[in-house]
């Protein structure tokens, strides 16, 4: 399998992504699963400078995502799977779970009904709870924003 991490971050592409996961992992494709950017040519562009020489993008809606996620994962790319929210993210685990067994959630930040878990983790009821129901479903999901933090896992994240 090259689906290498499965990551919700709502700063999608950036350098926390690109460099501090990126180059430890040696990531070749980025696969952006989120119905708005794939929508949009021009926000595709800006995503796609800040990407270092070698390593490509791919942009997908949910439903793209789900359709191509066997060709992501059988293929010779080193991916990374990365989207906003974990609505998205949740969707395409419920889809293939045996493909998305393992998800990393790296920057959740404030929003309404939001409560502070970490730093760069904040999650409201009813996140908590899709989350709940993947782990329930065999998912591992912690949280970890850079390769040498310790994941925390989501017990450790649960009122």
């Amino acid at each position: 399998m090259t689906l290498l991490l499965s990551r919700v971050d709502d700063r999608l592409i950036h350098g926390q992504v690109v460099i501090g996961w990126g180059g430890p992992l040696r990531i070749d494709l980025v696969v952006l699963a989120d119905d708005q950017v794939a929508a949009h040519g021009w926000e595709q562009e800006i995503y796609r400078m800040a990407l270092p020489a070698g390593m490509t993008a791919e942009f997908a809606t949910t439903e793209g995502a789900v359709n191509r996620l066997e060709e992501w994962c059988g293929g010779s790319a080193r991916v990374i799977l990365l989207t906003g929210d974990i609505a998205t993210m949740a969707a395409l685990a419920r889809a293939r779970p045996d493909l998305i067994t393992k998800i990393n959630l790296g920057g959740i930040h404030h929003g309404p009904g939001r409560t502070e878990r970490l730093r760069y983790v904040y999650l409201n009821p009813e996140e908590l709870e899709q989350l709940q129901a993947l782990a329930t479903g065999g998912a591992g999901i912690s949280a970890q924003d850079l390769p040498g933090s310790r994941p925390v896992p989501l017990e450790e994240l649960s009122p």
